[in-house]
């Protein structure tokens, strides 16, 4: 049975939050950054969002993960995107030849996830940093998610046809059980259900594993050439997996998902080292320990958070971020258009109206250095989630659930009142800036 609040410690909680609170400047003075320099000797450093289309929540991080990368040495950029995208703005970001073959990344939806003037912002700033510096001292941007299966398909191809054609011969005849599927993935999760399709898993896993047995003479050739491939190869045997599972509804392909950002994670610093650190940018129903949260002790589903927090402890430092008010990008349905919508205020009940209740327009809380606040903070409580859907007629049903904030992550970035990204449009495109731009740039239209 859930308790319910007391309501003396309600009326109390706000003025804790704000003695605790440090106030922010803005994401453009170089101070925010500075703020977080308490996580500069971590070896991950999670950072995520309440939705997915908030220009605060990519301007912060962006400007968090710059000073990370400044002054900690961050070489690795990990973010809630599908692999063979982000290896896009990966060529472009470190002055690499982009793939033969590879597409415009961001292009399925949502296109303004990623697709936005906050992220364009970011990868410049990132290619101007990595100019000139050795490949071991650049900073690389990475993809974590599963959905793009046939662009790792392809890539996995282009990679095996230069370095082991007769390979590349074996990868295409087990890879064609899945081409009707390739630019509609979902659909193969419903032909499974009712026609004799498993063959498909065999072949897939098959290929990923073959590409490790040769680990050693591919990755002597060229060791980025190979992560990527070995990395795509896995990415299409979890993709079948998970839309293979995916019509049966219950929390194995959510926890899929996440196992495999967390498992890339865990091969893009096996990659670059023992001393390599990390910054990771994924929503907070990612990036908060999901054992402290409905998801995890009602629905049984698991996170890339509380995976990182079992595996590197103290050295993975979890920071979630919240708003009260403003406007959004996200759609009404899945696959429909992006429109600008208004974000309800927040219920009283809920963390974020504690935090708005608290005066401070924009702070840092960090969970960790005052106990008394995060043993005050300890009951559980509604805490707002809206993804690339937003439905506020039903609010309270679709993007509240009940979490202990002090648990779920180390430390509350917030900001009471937020602006919807702007995506990019044909005014970004290189035809309209200035010349020069070299063949790599990732943001054609």
């Amino acid at each position: 049975m859930t308790q319910t609040p007391d309501p003396v410690l309600a009326r109390e909680l706000p003025r804790m939050i704000a003695a605790a609170a440090e106030p922010l400047p803005d994401p453009s003075d170089p101070a925010f950054g500075a703020a977080f320099d308490r996580y500069g000797d971590r070896r991950v450093v999670l950072l995520g969002e309440a939705s997915h289309g908030t220009s605060e929540f990519y301007r912060a991080r962006a400007a968090i993960t710059r000073h990370l990368i400044e002054h900690h040495g961050v070489t690795a950029v990990a973010v809630e995107a599908d692999w063979p995208d982000a290896a896009v703005l990966d060529a472009y970001v470190r002055h690499r030849p982009r793939r033969d073959g590879a597409e415009p990344p961001f292009q399925r939806f949502p296109t303004w996830m990623w697709r936005n003037t906050d992220v364009m912002a970011f990868v410049e700033w990132l290619r101007a940093w990595n100019a000139g510096k050795p490949p071991e001292r650049q900073a690389g941007f990475f993809g974590l998610d599963m959905y793009n299966m046939g662009g790792s398909i392809s890539a996995v191809l282009t990679y095996l046809d230069e370095v082991d054609p007769e390979a590349a011969g074996v990868a295409r005849e087990r890879y064609g059980c899945l081409h009707p599927w390739q630019e509609e993935p979902a659909r193969y999760g419903r032909a499974v259900l009712t026609e004799g399709y498993r063959r498909c898993e065999k072949a897939v896993t098959q290929q990923w594993r073959d590409l490790l047995e040769k680990r050693l003479s591919y990755a002597a050739e060229d060791g980025m050439g190979f992560l990527d491939a070995e990395r795509n190869a896995r990415l299409v045997a979890s993709a079948e997996r998970y839309y293979r599972i995916m019509y049966y509804g219950d929390e194995e392909s959510w926890n899929l998902r996440d196992t495999h950002m967390f498992e890339t994670l865990q091969s893009i610093l096996e990659a670059q080292g023992p001393d390599a650190k990390a910054v990771v940018w994924a929503h907070n129903s990612h990036i908060g320990d999901a054992r402290h949260t409905d998801m995890g002790q009602r629905r049984g589903e698991l996170n890339i958070g509380q995976l990182c927090r079992e595996w590197w402890g103290d050295q993975a430092a979890l920071v979630g971020f919240g708003t009260h008010t403003g406007t959004v990008a996200a759609a009404t349905d899945w696959d429909g258009d992006m429109e600008v919508k208004r974000v309800r205020p927040s219920r009283a009940d809920s963390y974020e109206g504690l935090s708005h209740e608290s005066g401070v327009p924009r702070f840092l809380l960090d969970l960790r250095r005052d106990p008394d606040l995060a043993a005050a903070l300890g009951e559980p409580r509604r805490e707002r989630f809206i993804g690339v859907i937003y439905r506020p007629e039903s609010e309270l049903a679709s993007h509240y659930a009940r979490c202990t904030l002090p648990l779920q992550f180390d430390a509350w970035v917030w900001f009471d009142e937020t602006t919807a990204v702007t995506p990019l449009g044909p005014e970004h495109h290189p035809e309209h800036g200035a010349e020069g731009v070299p063949d790599t740039y990732p943001f054609g239209l």
